[in-house]
């Protein structure tokens, strides 16, 4: 109901509205004439959504250019409701609280976090409280605080751009979040590039990372296994449990006793994990609905169970090289910082390790970990083996060589 509440007064404010929108237009198609172009190409435009019901009417000269405001997820949601409500329920919402949440985030310069030139560039998307964009404002950022123009870009705020596979493509790409990279180089990647250079028929098949992941435009996205891969409760392979056991410790989650942190309390606000078994099917019924479009359920879920059971191969390796660093910080061998909680190496700490031994253990959990078990999900062999799992298996035998070494100099 607030969206059609919100249209009738609209349609009240249009006298004052269409004349200060004629001032907007004339000055900013000379300062700045492509938001204009922008906004007259929108549907905002053809349906009298004019500059000041975003920006609000305290800015009416170049003298007064701190007084426009800018737009976040709530404006938005005065008219598009839905949206902004399913858009809250998933991780892109959280992504500014996950970006928070990492321990060493907090040690970056602003223009990397806050500033939205590293980890905020992408994790910008995620909502934010008006007291946290007033404390970001005094830090001097400026702009950047708003979220569904993350991908309906400004001012055209497109939704044929959004559903655009390369929407995508500016966060999910790099270093710790390949997705792009796996995806375009992928069957479905290929087949969605030749639909749209019109190779293919606009009939075949061709998904899309939003066929997937915003099954019907639904803005709630969320994946089974969730960022860090680790998921409750606890597999019933007891070797796989073990590993699964010993990476929860070193992401801080569990102590030396398998008992959950402080740090649980984080991970959970953060949404990076599934914590209940309910929680996985629902997101794994969801992808078994968007594969089913066009394979076999059975094709289906043993297509899933193999990146599952990456998961488990990855997990071996990673849970003995972090038993390996442990062993050093054990054995006095090696300095465990003052800041770890728990005799492990904190895998959250990925951008300020210590020494060079950890540093690599950081690298194949958050590089090549990802990329191993991602690239499975993503139907891309290349990164499943060759960026992920090859790549992991170096790492481990890297760490035991320098922990030999280590060792043998002590």
């Amino acid at each position: 109901m607030r969206k059609y509440f919100w249209g009738i007064v609209l349609l009240t404010m249009l006298p004052l509205t269409g004349s200060l929108a004629n001032i907007c237009v004339d000055c900013h198609s000379n300062e700045t004439p492509m938001i204009v172009s922008d906004w007259k190409t929108s549907k905002h435009s053809a349906n009298g959504i004019t500059c000041d019901l975003c920006h609000g009417e305290g800015h009416t000269s170049e003298a007064d250019v701190e007084k426009a405001h800018l737009p976040t997820a709530q404006v938005c949601g005065q008219c598009h409701e839905d949206q902004v409500e399913q858009f809250s329920r998933g991780k892109h919402a959280l992504a500014w609280a996950a970006m928070k949440a990492m321990p060493t985030t907090h040690a970056l310069p602003m223009e990397l976090v806050d500033g939205m030139k590293g980890c905020g560039g992408c994790h910008k998307l995620g909502l934010k409280s008006d007291e946290e964009i007033t404390e970001l404002k005094a830090q001097g950022s400026s702009y950047g605080h708003a979220s569904c123009d993350a991908c309906h870009t400004r001012h055209a705020f497109s939704a044929e751009e959004a559903r655009q596979p390369q929407a995508c493509q500016t966060c999910h790409m790099g270093f710790d979040h390949p997705q792009w990279e796996m995806y375009s180089s992928s069957k479905h990647g290929v087949r969605a590039l030749l639909k749209q250079t019109g190779v293919l028929n606009d009939e075949v098949a061709g998904p899309t990372c939003q066929n997937c992941h915003m099954q019907d435009g639904d803005h709630e996205v969320r994946t089974p296994w969730g960022f860090l891969a680790v998921r409750l409760p606890l597999p019933e392979d007891p070797e796989w449990q073990a590993d699964q056991i010993t990476i929860l410790q070193a992401l801080g989650v569990l102590d030396l006793e398998g008992n959950p942190t402080g740090r649980l309390e984080a991970v959970k606000a953060a949404d990076v994990a599934r914590l209940t078994q309910e929680d996985f099917d629902r997101e794994r019924n969801k992808l078994l609905k968007a594969c089913s479009q066009c394979h076999s359920e059975q094709f289906a879920r043993g297509e899933l169970e193999k990146g599952d059971n990456m998961i488990r191969e990855a997990d071996h390796l990673l849970a003995e090289a972090i038993r390996i660093i442990a062993g050093l910080y054990e054995d006095g061998i090696l300095e465990q910082p003052e800041s770890y909680a728990q005799p492990f190496p904190d895998l959250l700490t990925f951008h300020d390790a210590p020494t060079t031994i950890e540093h690599k253990l950081f690298v194949m959990h958050l590089k090549h970990r990802m990329r191993a078990f991602q690239g499975t999900f993503h139907a891309n062999p290349d990164y499943a083996l060759w960026y992920g799992w090859s790549e992991m298996v170096r790492d481990l035998e890297e760490i035991k060589d320098m922990a030999k070494e280590m060792r043998a100099i002590h």
